[in-house]
């Protein structure tokens, strides 16, 4: 039997506008870190004494990226009594996750006394950033790579905002157990090379309980619903990373969009795709901005199963880690261009870009976004996608994902060649062809040692 899941406690809040899909959703509590025998983790005393007695930098003015979660929000009071700046600086970036989350950090923001420098990023990301990831199949061992380039995009928005406001220091909430600490950390230093880096959650070995208890005694609002929280944005929500045990269970109703398949409709639902030069461009024969199809695509995929993830994956670390994400839309999108590119690209292409979006999604997964390597493989994924057009009619059922027809006049399969049912060319012709490919066999049968 495999742990179940128990529910969390939520430090005291203000009231927020939120999700109200977060009501009924379980709070998910994950393992805790092992603590001495004895150790009270709720002992906000000897937290305090053991956060001030850690030496750190003096800084006067500090950017912070701000989500309005538990490690953004903890950062604030953070900034005031330990590292006594004279001047917080909050930026939140709208990447996609939606309007609620943006209004929920905002009325933390509110509690907290401080007003938050809004950027809204969305078009950029989806435009520039998921456009690349989807022409790259953007798959690092079954993930699609959301977060790793959210997180670099906003480092990279911090950063500037904060060198143009005369900031000394940039903070964000990382951990020292997880992999935005070096992807925000190589941005950080990409875009505002002179500024200090705090990680406060790390450089004080804070643990997920011992955040909470300083929440509650300092009156940080905090309305964690999931323990180790999520993160979303349109392309991909993980959910409580890393705080995922081996067995644990994961209830129905952690899901935002995914309905379990065993719950979705007991009738398929067709849509059609349409993609131009390896970018979806229309869903159900609308033209679409990716911005408006992804989203849409999501509510229709998830309400039919598709999009559950719960793989190992091999952090920046190589250590390993349990995690679950849900991506209904970038599963059905990533299968049909990969089938697309199947269909259109010839197979020293495909076998040469497979090799490309392996780096991809390595570079992006490890923090180096601005690579000049990762550059120039977006260079040539671009040029690839020349003849990667068409369209496709899906059937999505139970968490299937089932092609119904396809359309392309670029694509490479001709039948009426290569089919036996057609006559296409004389076979007599390959005799010779075969021949001269089989001389080499009969060099090393001659030498023989051969092995099966």
């Amino acid at each position: 039997m495999g742990r179940s899941l128990r529910p969390v406690k939520v430090v005291p809040a203000t009231p927020l506008t939120t999700d109200p899909r977060d009501a009924k959703r379980t709070r998910l509590k994950g393992p805790s870190r092992a603590e001495p025998k004895g150790y009270d983790p709720m002992d906000v005393k000897a937290i305090e004494a053991r956060i001030f007695a850690t030496p750190v930098p003096k800084v006067k003015k500090v950017a912070l990226a701000y989500s309005g979660g538990l490690d953004s929000s903890l950062a604030i009071e953070l900034l005031r009594r330990v590292y006594k700046v004279q001047d917080i600086v909050a930026i939140t970036c709208d990447v996609g996750q939606g309007a609620e989350e943006v209004a929920a950090g905002k009325a933390k923001a509110k509690v907290l006394r401080v007003k938050p420098i809004m950027l809204d990023v969305t078009k950029e990301f989806t435009e520039n950033w998921l456009a690349k990831a989807i022409r790259a199949n953007s798959d690092y061992e079954g993930y699609p790579v959301s977060t790793s380039m959210t997180r670099q995009l906003v480092a990279r928005e911090v950063a500037l905002k904060g060198k143009e406001l005369g900031c000394d220091a940039l903070m964000e909430g990382s951990t020292g157990k997880g992999n935005d600490q070096y992807r925000m950390h190589n941005v950080f230093k990409m875009f505002a090379p002179k500024c200090q880096i705090l990680v406060p959650v790390r450089d004080f070995d804070l643990t997920r309980g011992e955040e909470k208890a300083l929440c509650e005694a300092w009156g940080v609002p905090v309305d964690e619903q999931i323990e180790g929280g999520d993160d979303k944005t349109m392309w991909c929500r993980s959910i409580a990373s890393g705080a995922i045990g081996l067995d644990q269970e994961l209830p129905d109703d952690i899901w935002m969009w995914l309905v379990p398949p065993e719950k979705a409709p007991d009738k398929p639902a067709e849509i059609t795709i349409r993609f131009t030069e390896g970018i979806p461009t229309h869903l159900d024969g609308k033209k679409m901005a990716l911005g408006k199809l992804i989203p849409e695509l999501n509510r229709i995929a998830g309400a039919n199963g598709v999009g559950r993830i719960d793989m190992f994956e091999d952090g920046i670390m190589d250590l390993k880690s349990r995690e679950i994400y849900e991506a209904p839309a970038a599963h059905v999108i990533l299968r049909l261009h990969r089938d697309l590119e199947q269909w259109c690209l010839t197979k020293d292409e495909l076998e040469f870009k497979a090799v490309v979006d392996r780096k991809w999604a390595h570079l992006t997964y490890h923090g180096m976004w601005y690579h000049p390597l990762k550059r120039e493989l977006d260079a040539f994924i671009s040029a690839s996608q020349r003849f990667v057009s068409g369209e496709y009619r899906v059937s999505l059922y139970k968490g299937n994902i089932t092609i119904v027809h396809r359309e392309s006049e670029t694509g490479l399969f001709s039948p009426e060649i290569r089919s036996i049912k057609a006559k296409g060319f004389s076979q007599t012709a390959c005799k010779d062809a075969a021949l001269v490919r089989g001389i080499p066999f009969e060099i090393l049968a001659k030498r023989g040692g051969i092995e099966g």
